[in-house]
């Protein structure tokens, strides 16, 4: 109840325009965005590294209306990738598909997407892509494209994507993609979608979850475990330790300011965390999905007020 509640005001539009015109809006949600400016992720990404984590930074935005603000969100990657040479941030980047303009014009958000890939390609050290999975109607659409990035030359260790395990297809989609040797994100998903593509249960996508995990673990391919929830961490730690995987060929995913006590409890046992880092003035669907995944937050963000 409480993550339709919050995903329902995701889509908000009024509520949205409030929020992110307003100094308020913009302060609590600063527990989980870091910033509206390059420069706010950067300092957010300094601060993760010295903690002994890598970082993953999303400019936050999705479904642009024109081929100017997709062509606007491009040259913001392009100067991230800039700014994790010029500062040597232990860092990568995740973009949406519909940010880069998807629906606006496919060939256009195609030429974008294969531009920074091909940059970060090209950094020293190598960059990486991340092209984050949304909601079921693009999931079939960002998997081709995910695919032919990935089979063009030079981008095979610089580009991934993300698969949701509540989604009954993602099993064959984790078989297709480990084929080609792709690197994935495993989350549980954050959208809300109808029971016949994805399982209703709670128990249903945890098992997925773990099923899906253990596959990724097995594979001899660097990949992210997406996850807050302990009890799914301590199965994959189990499961690395019995079958001899080590530490240094996976990593754990966690995101800013979650849980921030349960990342430096798994570097300090020795496995690689990263921290998704979002910024940006489009920061409301994002915060609200937050809000609706863990009721902790909401507790945590109406304690700070109070205190403020």
């Amino acid at each position: 109840m409480l993550r339709t509640f919050f995903v329902r005001l995701s889509e908000n539009p009024s509520l949205r325009n409030f929020a992110e015109r307003s100094s308020v809006g913009r302060r609590v949600s600063s527990r989980f965005v870091a910033g509206t400016e390059i420069s706010d992720a950067v300092r957010a990404t300094q601060a993760i590294n010295r903690g002994g984590m890598s970082v993953t930074i999303d400019n936050l935005g999705e479904n642009v209306t024109n081929p100017d603000e997709a062509r606007h969100s491009a040259q913001l990657y392009d100067q991230i990738l800039d700014a994790i040479v010029a500062n040597r941030l232990n860092a990568n980047i995740s973009l949406k598909l519909t940010h880069m303009g998807l629906d606006v014009d496919e060939r256009l958000a195609r030429d974008i997407v294969a531009g920074l890939v091909a940059k970060a390609a090209s950094m020293n050290p190598p960059g990486f892509v991340r092209v984050d999975m949304e909601g079921s109607p693009y999931t079939q659409r960002t998997l081709d494209f995910v695919h032919e990035l990935h089979g063009m030359p030079g981008n095979a260790n610089s580009v991934g994507t993300v698969i949701q395990a509540y989604l009954k297809r993602s099993e064959s989609d984790v078989e297709n993609l480990l084929a080609e040797r792709i690197r994935i994100r495993l989350c549980k998903g954050a959208y809300k979608e109808s029971a016949d593509i994805a399982f209703a249960a709670k128990s249903d996508v945890d098992a997925n979850y773990v099923k899906l995990a253990k596959a990724l673990l097995k594979s001899g391919i660097y990949h992210g475990l997406a996850t807050h929830d302990e009890n799914m961490i301590q199965q994959a730690e189990a499961f690395a330790i019995r079958e001899k995987i080590s530490p240094d060929s996976f990593e754990f995913q966690m995101l800013y300011g979650i849980r921030r006590d349960l990342q430096q409890r798994l570097v300090r046992k020795g496995w690689r965390v990263r921290v998704y880092i979002p910024f940006g003035t489009e920061w409301y669907p994002y915060f609200m999905r937050r809000l609706g995944e863990r009721p902790a937050n909401v507790f945590f963000i109406a304690r700070n007020l109070l205190r403020s």
